[in-house]
């Protein structure tokens, strides 16, 4: 097929099918760069009110760089990756404290920002500053790898550079910007992963898959994530009328976030054990023990059990929470603090005073 004619087709299906949404209405490249990250590993179902929410809280990358972390952090909780939240927050401040509050409008320049990849270094120079150069994000893999029926493997250099190669001899240079978003919305909305609509589909004459049958085989993605099953036991301690909670400093996903005090086991154990091994634990009454629940990451399998103690107060006590770096919050206190939306859920279904 023809580059103009892939092209053409791609821009008069998007002109014709494409979603109406807030950051399509805009070339802020603050308001763009705000939407790539969120819809990173997120669907745009339950990215668009964190969006909503992002924009009336900070409306400005100025207004985003002064607020304080925990604030960001409190309005992303339950986004996940909160990594990207971060990066965000850190990206902000360099937008504002090295380019005047102005984003960089080159593609080469974007990428030097934080949390800025390829991807989103190109989303934004195409569609906030029309520079001509191809988005290469799942969606794309996904429609190139069909429809030209390309079977190397996508998590590869080689299969990187082919699809990169390959979006940027299809882009169109005078309108970058419609032609990217129309090539993700396509696979988006149209050619997606399972149950493509393959009799409906505009390429659907010059389709490799379509024609040999590929479509469940492509894209090729050889790469597995190993799951890696761990087992938590978080304990809920009131002390003094408080919540004991404390601050993540682990470099892990959710460094800056607050949770319980954690026992962490290589397989699953007996609470009443965990008790008279913990010294921070010992001689506290069990209130109420949680049926287990299953959370899942990306690469981990979190089997969590939540039980809520009464800890009796004494100054030996008070040494060993302040050693361990628990802090006690009242009910109001703690809906104010950013969370694993592992906690979020906990909180919400029992009655913290």
């Amino acid at each position: 097929m023809k580059k103009e004619n892939f092209s053409s087709r791609l821009i008069s299906w998007y002109e014709a099918n494409r979603r109406k949404l807030p950051w399509r209405e805009t070339r802020d490249p603050y308001k763009i760069w705000l939407s790539e990250i969120m819809l990173q590993q997120t669907r745009v179902a339950q990215g668009l009110p964190y969006y909503q929410r992002f924009i009336a809280a900070f409306p400005s990358v100025a207004a985003l760089a002064k607020a304080p972390e925990q604030n960001v952090m409190r309005l992303w909780q339950g986004l996940g990756y909160y990594s990207r939240a971060r990066n965000l927050h850190k990206c902000a401040k360099e937008v504002v404290n090295d380019f005047g509050g102005k984003f960089p409008n080159t593609f080469l320049a974007l990428k030097k920002l934080p949390g800025i990849g390829d991807y989103t270094a190109a989303a934004i120079a195409s569609i906030a500053f029309n520079e001509p150069v191809a988005v290469v994000d799942g969606n794309v893999f996904r429609v190139l790898s069909r429809v030209y029926g390309i079977e190397t493997d996508i998590t590869s250099n080689e299969g990187k550079t082919q699809f990169t190669l390959l979006a940027n001899e299809l882009l169109n240079k005078e309108h970058p910007d419609l032609f990217n978003q129309a090539l993700m919305e396509f696979g988006a909305l149209h050619c997606v992963p399972k149950n493509p609509k393959c009799d409906e589909c505009i390429f659907s004459k010059n389709c490799v898959a379509r024609q040999k049958n590929l479509q469940t085989l492509l894209p090729v993605k050889a790469r597995k994530l190993k799951v890696r099953t761990r087992h938590f036991y978080y304990f809920v301690i009131r002390y003094k009328g408080k919540t004991l909670m404390k601050q993540r400093i682990q470099k892990d996903i959710w460094h800056g976030l607050y949770d319980f005090h954690l026992v962490e086991k290589p397989r699953p154990a007996k609470v009443q054990a965990i008790l008279l091994g913990d010294p921070l634990l010992a001689g506290c009454e069990v209130i109420h023990e949680s049926k287990s629940v299953v959370h899942l990451l990306s690469h981990q399998k979190l089997k969590v059990k939540f039980v809520a103690l009464e800890m009796p107060p004494s100054k030996a006590r008070d040494k060993k929470i302040k050693k361990s770096q628990l802090v006690g919050f009242s009910k109001k206190e703690i809906a104010e603090l950013p969370k694993p939306i592992l906690i979020d859920r906990y909180l919400n279904s029992e009655a913290i005073e």
